[in-house]
């Protein structure tokens, strides 16, 4: 299943994404994306029952219609750093022993295609594409041998960040991560039975048209059953939690000299599996 969400912001509806690319409205399940959703694995058993009967009569979606985040409110936005290889090697940082983990604030959450706003002050704005995964069921102290089971499905983030805020102004990664729009989640979660090998999917990103990153999550240094397995002993993962699994080389602060956003430029970026997003740059007013 291809789960998305619809419509005015703050007014998204519950969708789906169909084999054949047609969107449809999936408000008649009742349910949104949401802790609830997620929390009951039967939920998804009795969604695709609801689509089998009902995706032929169901409202289609325009491709003119705004597409919200793919979650509805998660709980915890929660990411890691310096965790492809590559990325490391490119930005003159030693392989970590172990996750870096910092955190986004939900405020930052907006639909895929949303304007992403340049924060106030700001000079080093900066792209990641980045592998997410949405927490299923509760997770606390799981073993690396049962952690996929607590994985509900997969999606694709921009994880947007500031790099002055985030690295030069002292105190926590959080600062430059969690600025508004900078958190765009979707176009949609494809559930983890859509996804054969969540560590062996291509990864693109482009700014203007050109090729900036270009890499394969098959290098991330901690998978994906570790990095739940490891941070279920630090903190419960809830239902509808979403963890952001790193980013591949070719980012802006990478370049030499950097290469950071200005308003105007357009980021369009890619997931095998996952679907695509665009951003447009504006200056905050």
């Amino acid at each position: 299943m291809k789960l998305l969400r619809f419509g005015d912001v703050g007014s998204e509806k519950p969708g789906l994404q169909l084999e054949d690319g047609t969107r449809i409205d999936a408000s008649g399940f009742g349910m949104d994306w949401d802790e609830t959703f997620f929390a009951d694995p039967g939920n998804l058993d009795r969604l695709r029952e609801w689509a089998d009967a009902n995706a032929s009569g169901a409202p289609a979606i325009d491709a003119s219609t705004r597409l919200g985040p793919a979650v509805s409110r998660p709980g915890k936005l929660i990411c890691i750093g310096l965790n492809f290889s590559d990325h490391a090697e490119e930005a003159g940082m030693d392989i970590p022993a172990e996750p870096i983990v910092f955190f986004k604030a939900t405020s930052a959450i907006v639909g895929p295609n949303d304007q992403v706003v340049i924060p106030r002050d700001s000079q080093k704005t900066d792209w990641e594409v980045e592998l997410a995964f949405v927490v299923g069921k509760k997770a606390s102290y799981v073993s690396e041998e049962n952690a996929l089971d607590h994985v509900a499905g997969y999606l694709l983030h921009n994880d947007y960040s500031e790099r002055e805020f985030q690295l030069e102004r002292g105190g926590q990664w959080v600062k430059g991560k969690s600025c508004d729009t900078f958190a765009p989640l979707g176009p949609f979660v494809a559930t983890a039975d859509e996804v054969d090998d969540p560590e062996n999917l291509g990864m693109w990103l482009k700014v203007n048209g050109e090729t900036k990153q270009n890499g394969n999550s098959s290098k991330l240094i901690f998978g994906i059953a570790h990095l739940v397995s490891y941070l279920s002993r630090f903190m419960s993962l809830m239902p509808g939690d979403v963890v952001s699994t790193g980013t591949p080389p070719g980012v802006g602060m990478g370049f030499n000299p950097p290469q950071f956003m200005k308003p105007g430029d357009v980021v369009e970026l890619g997931i095998d599996g996952l679907g695509s997003s665009s951003q447009t740059a504006v200056a905050c007013e």
